[in-house]
């Protein structure tokens, strides 16, 4: 079992669920889907592209990505808690989880086919 798994695995319900239910819809969603452990938490990357990451925080679980400015709808879903590149959309149960939400948000990360950290790290330079 890798670390990501792990990780979703040892989570204390609801979120062990949230998690569970959010990698089914991701990876039914992304074709070369690679769940690694970054930085503590599950990242999904795509054909090498960070699309995601998931984090049980507090009383929910942040489903996070990037390029949210070129995102047209459903953004009244979306949290930024004063971050700078990343929005989120966050699930406190099962019941939660909008699909289609998911759906478009993977969707359109692979439209854009960018890699996030290529963006932030060129705008430091």
């Amino acid at each position: 079992m890798n670390p990501s798994e792990a990780y979703i695995l040892k989570q204390e319900e609801p979120y062990k669920s949230i998690l569970l239910q959010l990698q089914v819809i991701i990876e039914a969603v992304l074709p070369n889907a690679e769940l690694l452990y970054k930085w503590r938490i599950p990242f999904y990357y795509n054909n090498g592209i960070p699309i995601c990451f998931l984090n049980q925080s507090k009383d929910y679980v942040d489903f996070a990505f990037w390029h949210f400015e070129k995102l047209e709808k459903y953004t009244e879903h979306f949290i930024d808690t004063n971050r700078k590149s990343i929005r989120s959309l966050r699930y406190k149960s099962v019941e939660d989880i909008n699909d289609e939400v998911i759906v478009y948000v993977l969707e359109k990360q692979l439209e854009i086919n960018t890699n996030p950290f290529k963006l932030i790290l060129g705008k430091k330079k």
